[in-house]
């Protein structure tokens, strides 16, 4: 090392930009747990001490901890596990070993094997992995078996093929499963979307442009941007060949009403809502639906409020993932310092309705 970079590898200025360059150039384990970084060109985000491949500085970006790198876009590494919040390190090794057995195994282990492989009683195995990442074990298989199977199906593989390619140990388990994890027929999310109906229609809110689109189980999107053309482009990549029908006079009036919500003008939204995602992520969606408008919670107590005191990072990734504006009330959420951190749609939107809330609520 250079002397600036022997400088910098003794300084613990941990908040310093170059401070933290430099402990991601040495895979620094003393950095893990005060910041993560994000690759901008695998879009992958990583303890420092990660023993992944070293990016180029240009590439990195620097992120305070886990959910803002997931806010950001970012998904966790698979080698390091940098969303596991242990730390005893012997303990993040267990759980991370453990998490490996799981998405390696064809099919399932058991709680008894993944405890004994841990070394641990099944009780304290169990206790640690929920701590750690705010989900059970089977929690954690079946949101890795559903990730699979939206890869498989996406990749063109016969249904039959995907029922035990994605970990699934019976097609009755799988059918059970699939409407949840896709939000629509297996046979449809293996096509990208082919035979599904999506209607949209981009209007403006006062927040800017606003695209609202429905299945025929209800609303699955809102989403709020500068850009219209940007909006209807997102939706077209999560949905890549679904029919998506943009021309349908009579829909205006769903924009109208959801622009309503957006604007004040309506205490809630009289339409029905197609909602996918995980299970968790929708028990974190429910509750953010009882937060009553006006006021606001922090992501620690919404996860206490759920029952998962240690799963604050994994409520802040399910906010982050919420598809629905306003619907689903995420701007709602602060930092335990009264911060507003990440949103969705841009931190200056969630600012205007939370003031425009707080004066409504005071009127």
């Amino acid at each position: 090392m250079n002397p600036t970079e022997t400088a910098l590898a003794k300084s613990e200025d941990w908040n310093s930009e170059p401070r933290r360059l430099a402990a991601v150039r040495m895979r620094d384990a003393r950095a893990d747990g005060r910041f993560v970084y994000a690759v901008i060109t695998t879009g992958v985000y990583c303890r420092p001490s990660c023993p992944s491949r070293r990016a180029r500085d240009e590439n990195i970006r620097l992120f305070q901890d886990a959910a803002a790198a997931e806010r950001a876009g970012f998904r966790a590494c698979r080698r390091c596990h940098p969303a596991i919040a242990l730390e005893d390190a012997a303990d993040r090794r267990r759980i991370i070993a453990a998490c490996r057995r799981i998405e390696s195994a064809e099919e399932t282990p058991s709680l008894t094997e993944l405890a004994a492989e841990a070394g641990l009683s099944e009780h304290h195995f169990h206790r640690l992995f929920k701590r750690a990442l705010g989900v059970t074990p089977r929690g954690y298989a079946q949101a890795r078996r559903r990730t699979r199977l939206q890869t498989v199906l996406v990749a063109g593989q016969r249904i039959t093929d995907a029922v035990y390619s994605a970990g699934y140990g019976s097609s009755g388990r799988f059918y059970a499963e699939a409407g949840a994890a896709l939000g629509m027929s297996p046979g449809s999310r293996r096509r990208g979307g082919a035979g599904e109906s999506i209607r949209f229609a981009v209007g403006q809110c006062s927040l800017g442009a606003l695209l609202v689109a429905a299945t025929q189980r209800g609303v699955c999107a809102i989403s709020i941007g500068d850009d219209p053309q940007s909006l209807v482009d997102e939706l077209q990549s999560r949905f890549a060949r679904a029919e998506l029908v943009g021309d349908d006079p009579d829909f205006a009036n769903h924009v109208a009403r959801v622009a309503g919500l957006v604007d004040g003008d309506r205490p809630t939204l009289d339409l029905p809502l197609d909602i996918r995602g995980t299970a968790f992520q929708q028990r974190v969606w429910q509750a953010l639906r009882d937060i009553p408008a006006g006021t606001t919670t922090t992501y620690r107590e919404l996860a206490e409020a759920l029952g998962r005191p240690s799963a604050t990072r994994a409520v802040a990734a399910a906010c982050a993932a919420n598809s629905l504006a306003v619907a689903i009330p995420c701007h709602r959420v602060v930092r335990s310092d009264g911060g507003l951190a990440g949103y969705r749609w841009g931190i200056e939107r969630k600012q205007r309705l939370l003031a425009r809330e707080r004066v409504a609520r005071s009127e």
